[in-house]
C-alpha cells in the first residue's frame, strides 16, 4: 500500500458501513452484502491454492517481465523475483475468495479476466465455476508460463489462456461472442486505459453482468477513473470496498453509489 492508497484507506474506514447488510434497502444488495460476499469457499479449494501462494513467494527465480500498463508501484527493473511479483501484484486470499463468491453467483456464461499475473486469482475464479469458462489475459509471457504451470498443479481445465495485451486479446474475445457474466480487470492501472477497456467490455456484458475493478484507490488516475465510471449513464449501482470497485447493470434499481466494509 502506497502513502496515496494508505491515506484513502483512513477515508475509507470513516465512511464505509453496512458491513453486514444492515441498513441496505435494497433486497438485492442486502442479499449480495449479507450472504453473497460472506459465502463460505471449500476449504480443500482454499488450501491446495495457498499452498500454491506460500509456494510463490519463496521462489527466488528471476524471470524478464514485460510491463505494458502503468508498472508496479513496489517493483522496479524487468529482472523480477518470482517470489516479489506473489507478495507484491498476486490477489490477497482476502479478495480471492470475493471473486471465488462473486463468480459462483455470476460467473454462469463466461469470465474475463483482464491481469493473469501469477494467476491466484483466476485459480479462485475457476474452482468456484468448474462448469465456466475462465478467459484470462496476461501480456506478459514470461509471467503467463508461470501461471499456467499454477493451473497445471492445480488440476483446472476450465481457463483459457491469452497471452498478449488487452488491445490486442479483447477484440479477439468480442469476435468469437464470449458474453461474460462476470469481468475482473486487473492491469494497467491508469485512467484512460481503464475506461477505453471498461467501455469494451461493456459491449460484450448484458444486464446480469458484474464488473470488478481492482486498485480503484491506488492512485489520483484510478481515482479518476473510478468516479467517471460511477456517472456513466447504463450504471444501475456500485459498491466501493476500498481495494476493488464492483459494478452492476441492472435495469429498474436506482442508482446508488455503495461504500461498504468488507
Amino acid at each position: 500500500m502506497n502513502y496515496f492508497s494508505g491515506i484513502r484507506y483512513l477515508r475509507y474506514l470513516f465512511i464505509s458501513r453496512h458491513s453486514r447488510g444492515q441498513g441496505i434497502h435494497s433486497p438485492f444488495v442486502f442479499d449480495l452484502v449479507s450472504r453473497v460476499f460472506r459465502n463460505k469457499i471449500d476449504p480443500a479449494i482454499v488450501l491446495r491454492n495457498e499452498d500454491i501462494r506460500k509456494k510463490l513467494k519463496s521462489d527466488n527465480r528471476k524471470i524478464k517481465v514485460t510491463d505494458m500498463g502503468a508498472g508496479s508501484v513496489k517493483m522496479k527493473g524487468n529482472l523480477r523475483k518470482i517470489s516479489e511479483i506473489a507478495r507484491n501484484s498476486a490477489v490477497p486470499q482476502k479478495y480471492c475468495k470475493l471473486l471465488a463468491n462473486m463468480a459462483g453467483e455470476f460467473g454462469n456464461s463466461s469470465i474475463i479476466e483482464l491481469g493473469t499475473s501469477l494467476g491466484m486469482s483466476t485459480m479462485y475464479m475457476a474452482a468456484a465455476r468448474p462448469d465456466t469458462v475462465v478467459y484470462t489475459i496476461e501480456g506478459c509471457p514470461s509471467v503467463s508460463e508461470i501461471a499456467r504451470y499454477n493451473f497445471s498443479i492445480a488440476g483446472l481445465n476450465n481457463i483459457s489462456q491469452l497471452t498478449g495485451s488487452f488491445d490486442e486479446m479483447l477484440p479477439v474475445l468480442k469476435e468469437q461472442g464470449v458474453k461474460p457474466g462476470l469481468v475482473f480487470i486487473d492491469g494497467n492501472h491508469r485512467k484512460e486505459p481503464v475506461l477505453k477497456y471498461f467501455n469494451q467490455i461493456i459491449e460484450m456484458t448484458d444486464n446480469d453482468s458484474v464488473v470488478v475493478i481492482d486498485d480503484i484507490h491506488l492512485s489520483n488516475e484510478m481515482e479518476q477513473a473510478w468516479s467517471e465510471i460511477r456517472k456513466m449513464k447504463n450504471i444501475s449501482f456500485t459498491i466501493d470496498i476500498n481495494r476493488m470497485g464492483i459494478i452492476f447493470f441492472r435495469k429498474g434499481m436506482t442508482h446508488f453509489d455503495y461504500v461498504i466494509k468488507y
